[in-house]
């Protein structure tokens, strides 16, 4: 009894630690006052201002913009990257992994000053440096979602599409494409997440002009976080929790027909 106690208690104290922040954040967000510790009354007056802000809503923009084309490029690049490692012999297969694996464990900062240093010599920096940065950074971990779902499939369809006339394009896009899909979109999907997470190598490759919402929280911070900006990750939570419920809805009414199919079948 004592134990189911402890547990519970620990585990409310793990959730409180992770979710209280994220509460005083809403509460902030319609709070009248601009003190963070004086309670001014219920207010929407922080999300009009986020509307009508164009600098907080030009660096959403741009942080959306940046993330799904950095995570579309990367995912194209990355698919055909796979492709040829998978290919590769056991040895070679090897080495690129491990060169694959290099940037993920390599710290950010050493991986924002490379990039400037290669930018500032090569290209200006603006938007379509730090499009190349995200593109860089978000490579290996498209490539390590792919190349488990490659090793998975069956190549002998493949194989045998070739052989009874289809030509590589479309057997690839018929036979190969629907069984790596997957992996495809949990590359992008990690993409787009590492790319809105991202602040370190932003800051060092964005140049003057340039502004995600990572960067620009950080230049409000000598000043003081503005309260739009609470009113902007309440926005954000929010539709990232309505996306996770509609994503797990279908799943859950999914296998419970499915559940409901099978004990139909055993009991007749």
């Amino acid at each position: 009894m004592m134990a189911k106690v402890l547990q519970k208690t620990y585990l409310i104290l793990i959730m409180l630690f992770l979710y209280a922040p994220i509460a005083i954040l809403i509460v902030l967000s319609f709070n009248a006052s601009r003190s963070r510790v004086v309670w001014g009354g219920f207010t929407l007056e922080w999300y009009t201002s986020l509307v009508n802000n164009s600098t907080i809503m030009n660096a959403l923009w741009t942080t959306f913009g940046l993330a799904l084309l950095s995570a579309f490029i990367s995912s194209v690049i990355g698919l055909f990257g796979a492709i040829g490692i998978y290919s590769m012999k056991k040895r070679d297969y090897k080495i690129m992994l491990f060169w694959t694996n290099i940037p993920m464990i390599n710290a950010d900062i050493v991986t924002g000053i490379a990039l400037l240093l290669w930018f500032v010599r090569f290209l200006p920096l603006g938007f379509s440096s730090v499009l190349l940065a995200h593109v860089t950074f978000n490579l290996p971990y498209v490539i390590l979602c792919i190349l488990p779902k490659l090793r998975d499939m069956d190549i002998y369809q493949y194989e045998a599409a070739l052989d009874l006339g289809a030509g590589e394009a479309y057997a690839f896009m018929r036979i190969l494409m629907p069984q790596i899909l997957p992996g495809v979109l949990s590359g992008f999907l990690m993409a787009v997440t590492m790319s809105m997470d991202d602040f370190v190598i932003t800051y060092f490759t964005k140049g003057a002009g340039v502004n995600t919402l990572s960067t620009l929280i950080y230049g409000e911070i000598r000043k003081g976080i503005k309260p739009e900006m609470y009113a902007l990750s309440t926005v954000l939570f929010f539709i990232v929790l309505v996306l996770l419920i509609l994503v797990n809805l279908p799943y859950d009414r999914l296998h419970l027909n499915l559940s409901s199919k099978k004990s139909d079948r055993e009991t007749t």
